[in-house]
């Protein structure tokens, strides 16, 4: 019983140690105040993209991307081919005369982060002041870049993180993604709310063109094929601590879709994960290794309650068929580690709720909160392997493997 409870003590610090992040995350998203476009001064502005075997969905993007109601003499839009084997290039070029710049990736050597390198690319041609990075199959209102222009402006920001949502989900795990997805969203956007920032999304991001060269681009994380949006926030941070924003505004939401399978939905997990370990702040590494700790610990307990509870019920017959006694101490302990278990799960589900309740909000998506119970329940076991995979060697992604 000594061993049980050694085991409940460090269970339910941990449990404590969950419910006061996802309170700082509440604090943080609190304190983001929403943004209200006003105006805007013309600026000269770079939208970069970077594209690989997009032709199903890249047209859609040019289309919104021309829509922009924002002043055209002062708009630049790149778009980097990144060696796609599909006709995504020739789509592209068939816009040049709209004021589309095409820019084919031509790299001979093997590169692990074959997105940095074109990101850089483009940013070495680009004139713009501010650089706006987005994805091939992303999609965004009219109003996206201006507000986005009007929020830099007004705050003075060095780079800004703005808001990516899952649309037009087509079945019960896209739906399913779509909350998980916000829940990771609206995390990066309370840490930057909390001045803390951890992590944001290189589908919706900005940042000046001269702090990108500042604070030396991709050097020192262009060997990792994820990182262009959260390593390269991390070197912000650090040298313009308080110039990081997040852009608390319907209009600067850009849309993406969830991925169809669950393999296309590890894989991308996985890249996202291979690059914890690079963070500059350990603090967020140990903070995150404590979250996986927590969720291992409710496996844990709901696997060694069931075990012991099955054990010790035949233990216990054996012994009263021999003594014509009963003993209920493995019966108690099994009880015990389940109880615990279960209210390790009620108070992760509580506190989860009363964040995603506000996130939701905002982006409009209250009816996700329905999946939050099943969610809860695989978002445990999901954590566990992803924080293992994610670090463990290499993934596939865009048909390539990288690490």
């Amino acid at each position: 019983m000594e061993a049980l409870n050694v085991i409940s003590v460090i269970a339910l610090v941990l449990t404590m140690f969950y419910v006061v992040v996802i309170s700082s995350f509440i604090r943080g998203w609190k304190a983001l105040k929403p943004f209200q476009y006003q105006q805007h001064q013309p600026l000269h502005v770079s939208i970069i993209i970077a594209a690989r075997d997009e032709a199903a969905n890249i047209e859609k993007t040019i289309k919104d991307l021309l829509a922009q109601d924002y002043e055209k003499a002062f708009l630049e839009i790149i778009f980097i081919d990144d060696h796609s084997t599909d006709n995504t290039a020739e789509i592209i070029r068939t816009y040049e005369a709209q004021g589309i710049t095409l820019i084919q990736l031509k790299q001979s050597n093997t590169l692990n982060s074959y997105k940095k390198k074109a990101i850089e690319t483009a940013i070495g041609n680009a004139r713009g002041e501010l650089i706006i990075t987005t994805d091939a199959d992303c999609r965004m209102g009219p109003n996206w870049l201006k507000t986005i222009v009007s929020y830099y402006q007004q705050g003075g920001y060095k780079m800004i993180s703005s808001p990516v949502v899952y649309f037009e989900e087509q079945s019960r795990f896209e739906r399913a993604q779509s909350l998980e997805f916000l829940f990771l969203i609206g995390m990066g956007a309370s840490t930057i709310g909390n001045n803390k920032p951890s992590t944001c999304n290189g589908a919706n991001l900005a940042y000046e063109r001269q702090a990108f060269y500042e604070v030396g681009g991709f050097k020192g994380i262009d060997d990792l094929a994820s990182g262009d949006d959260e390593l390269l926030l991390h070197k912000m941070a650090e040298k313009y601590c308080n110039k990081i924003g997040f852009l608390k505004n319907h209009d600067a939401i850009v849309y993406t879709q969830a991925k169809p399978t669950l393999r296309e939905f590890i894989q991308q997990r996985k890249r996202w994960a291979s690059k914890s370990t690079r963070y500059k702040n350990k603090s967020i590494i140990v903070l995150g290794i404590l979250v996986w700790l927590f969720n291992l610990s409710i496996v844990l307990n709901l696997l060694a309650g069931i075990i012991l509870l099955l054990f010790g019920s035949a233990q216990a017959e054996l012994l009263q068929a021999m003594t014509n006694t009963m003993d209920t101490a493995k019966i108690s302990g099994g009880q015990q580690l389940l109880y615990l278990a279960l209210l390790q799960f009620c108070i992760k589900f509580l506190i989860e709720f009363l964040f995603l309740k506000k996130v939701t909000h905002f982006a409009r998506r209250p009816k996700l909160m329905q999946f939050l119970p099943l969610l809860n329940i695989l978002h445990i076991i999901y954590l566990i392997y992803i924080g293992i995979a994610g670090n463990s060697g290499k993934y596939s992604w865009k048909g390539r493997m990288v690490r």
